[in-house]
């Protein structure tokens, strides 16, 4: 058997899979069918109550919709949460739902000009990826008779280190160089445009508190460099999210309680007239959701045993080991009626008609049977949106969001 990734804590109590006080079947039947995403409401605010406590009052935070879009699944994290970051027209046009434009910001290379014109008619913010893209805004904005609110999105000296996906400390197509930056801030502020300060990525997906803690402290000094360079305060410093959650097997979850601590500390000689922000996508949802599929087949092929479900990469990319990782590992997987009977190796493999299809590799399951449900877990973020989802003409997978509260 290889292993995989922890269960989250919250779904791991007892034999039957519970979700907002009912097992799985019952969503299934609630839904109609499967598959199917759940995300219980009910943890995601739970989670975010804990951030609050644990971060600085100064701290705002806002939530990336790019990790989970979904329309009532918004609507129900934007009382939450301070602000909003998008990387599209579509989302900006979600976002814009739930939220007032004076709190979203709109990041990403290759913005059209009909993006930019929607976000500066709107009176969002604009994270600037080049100075390309800062003239058409401010030349969209002269057109329109409009300030347009720009920020500078930069691209750092340093990286995040342990982070899954690095975001700085390289060339780039996402923000502009450091070194750039101050002239640009200089190009917008001569310019008469609303100049709302900047956001630093460096990295995403990482465990480690420390390496979050130090890459945290080296954004608010580049910040205050840049802005000392430039001759401008910053409205709000967007310090970018990273935080990760643990897929695989031996991942530990963040200390925020330590991290909130420690950027209280980097804060406590912060000018005063700049905000700070982080923006967390995947921590806040991630373990919220659940991807439920049922068993079709099993068979037994040169001494291995496989159940198909009828999902697949499709609805869950990431679960199959092609969104973004080098090396393929399992994440959490369950029988959701047998959750700790005794475990010989499945490999759970999908509907595709690829080997790609795989979402669990030799894992330790009960011996399956048609008609089980299995469960796989962190589901919740860059999954459903995040998947190929008209590949090969199968159907898509149903989305429910349950709340424990309202149960």
């Amino acid at each position: 058997m290889k292993p995989m990734g922890p269960i989250p804590p919250h779904f791991a109590d007892g034999d039957t899979l519970t979700i907002a006080g009912h097992d799985a079947e019952h969503w299934i039947g609630v839904a109609g069918d499967t598959p199917l995403f759940v995300y219980d409401m009910g943890e995601v605010r739970a989670r975010l109550a804990r951030l609050r406590a644990a971060m600085p009052d100064r701290l705002d935070i806002h939530y990336a919709i790019k990790a989970n879009p979904h329309p009532q699944l918004l609507a129900a994290i934007a009382p939450l949460v301070d602000g909003l970051d998008v990387a599209s027209g579509g989302e900006l046009a979600r976002a814009l739902a739930v939220k007032p434009a004076s709190v979203i910001s709109f990041a990403g290379p290759g913005k059209r000009d009909d993006e930019l014109t929607a976000a500066i008619e709107a009176g969002a913010t604009l994270n600037l990826e080049s100075e390309g893209e800062a003239r058409r805004a401010l030349a969209i904005g002269e057109r329109l008779g409009l300030r347009p609110r720009l920020a500078v999105r930069v691209n750092p000296d340093f990286d995040l280190k342990g982070s899954g996906m690095k975001m700085g400390g390289r060339s780039s197509p996402f923000g502009i160089d450091a070194a750039r930056v101050p002239a640009l801030v200089g190009e917008i502020v001569g310019a008469g445009a609303d100049w709302r300060g900047f956001h630093i990525y460096a990295g995403s997906q990482a465990l480690s508190a420390a390496a979050i803690i130090e890459t945290q402290a080296a954004t608010v000094a580049v910040a205050r460099r840049l802005a000392d360079e430039a001759g401008a305060v910053p409205p709000l410093v967007n310090l970018g999210g990273g935080f990760g959650i643990p897929y695989f097997a031996g991942d530990e979850p963040v200390d925020i309680e330590a991290v909130g601590a420690a950027l209280s500390e980097t804060l406590a000689d912060a000018d005063p007239g700049t905000q700070y922000a982080i923006e967390l996508g995947r921590w806040i949802v991630g373990e919220c959701g659940v991807y439920l599929t049922r068993v079709v087949d099993v068979k037994e092929s040169q001494g291995e045993r496989f159940a198909i479900v009828d999902g697949g990469l499709h609805h869950q990319l990431a679960a199959s080991g092609n969104f973004g990782t080098v090396v393929r590992r399992n994440y959490p997987v369950a029988i959701a009626g047998r959750m700790t009977g005794e475990p010989m190796a499945v490999s759970v493999v999908g509907s595709l008609c690829t080997p790609l299809d795989r979402l669990g590799d030799r894992v330790g399951l009960p011996d399956p049977r048609v008609g089980d449900l299995i469960a796989i877990f962190l589901a919740g973020a860059y999954g459903f949106t995040a998947s190929p989802g008209l590949f090969l003409g199968h159907p898509p997978a149903r989305e429910l969001v349950v709340d424990t509260a309202q149960v």
